[in-house]
This record gives structure tokens, sequence and C-alpha cells, in this order.
């Protein structure tokens, strides 16, 4: 069964967080992936940003809020320790994807000459980055309790897959 994570309602009971005190995910993690979508879709308007985004590095779940000063920080990594091992494998491969996702584009955008269709590959990347973005973030907001891999998007993974292929 296949669910586009801007589907779900996660308003409903099963899916919304608790007030209570146990431990919480973050998304404040999957702002490093909207800085680098942000910087695919500035390189057209300025090369300059392109730096920045060859600058860019993917830090697991896990290191990022072992280095953050957020209240948060503590509780992140105790829901993270806390989650189905098979949800915490499924979420940490949607982030490598992302990453990968990233560095092709990157790579893509540093090509002399640049490829004529530049232009539709950013456009496609950052839509493709866009979408996993929400993807993690339902999972996230959902404290891990739903299948990541229910929001698998075939149409997504085709269009991931054609610019990997590129």
């Amino acid at each position: 069964m296949s669910v586009i994570a801007t589907d779900m309602l996660a308003g409903t009971a099963a899916y919304r967080l608790d007030a209570g005190p146990s431990p919480r995910l973050s998304t404040d993690f999957l702002n490093r992936y909207s800085e680098a979508l942000m910087l695919i879709e500035m390189v057209a308007m300025d090369e300059s940003v392109l730096a920045d985004l060859q600058a860019w590095q993917a830090v697991g779940y896990r290191e990022h809020f072992a280095a953050s000063a957020l209240r948060c920080a503590a509780s992140a990594l105790a829901a993270y320790d806390e989650l189905n091992p098979n949800r915490a494998r499924a979420f940490d491969e949607a982030c490598r994807a992302m990453t990968r996702l990233i560095r092709t584009v990157t790579a893509l955008l540093t090509e002399t000459p640049p490829p004529p269709e530049l232009p539709a590959i950013i456009e496609v990347a950052g839509e493709a980055l866009r979408r996993q973005i929400a993807r993690a973030t339902q999972f996230i907001n959902a404290n891990g309790a739903i299948d990541i891999g229910l929001f698998e998007d075939t149409a997504l993974q085709a269009e991931i897959d054609a610019l990997l292929a590129r």
C-alpha cells in the first residue's frame, strides 16, 4: 500500500504529537536537507552558491543531536534510540537517499560546460528532495510510530532513478 505523506492526516489521534513526558524525535535534523534544497534552487540564479553546495556535508540523526546545543537534543536522541530497529534503518536509508540525490545534483551542477538540461535537472531534483523531506518530516512528526516505507512514491523514485542514470 502506498500513501503520499502530504495526504496523511497528521492531526488524527494515531499521529498527533503527545504532550506527555516521552522523548520526541525532532525535525531540526531536517534543516540540513532544507538548506541543501535552497542552495540547489539558488544555483540557477547565482552560480557563486555552488561553492556552498559543494561544502554541504551530510550528518546522521544521532551525530546531529550529539553535537547540538538545542534543549530538545537529549529527548531527540532518546526517541531515536527507542525506535523500532527496522523503522530506524528505513529512516536512515531515506536520509542516505536524500544525501545521494544532493551529491548527484551537485556533481551535475559542477559539469563544464553545464548540461543544456540543467534547469530541468534542478527542477526535478528540487521537487524530489522536497518530497523526500516531507516524507521524513511526517515520520518524525509521528515520532517514528509509522513505517516511512508507507510513503514510498513510485513516481518520485522513477524521477530520482532517471536523474541518477544520467
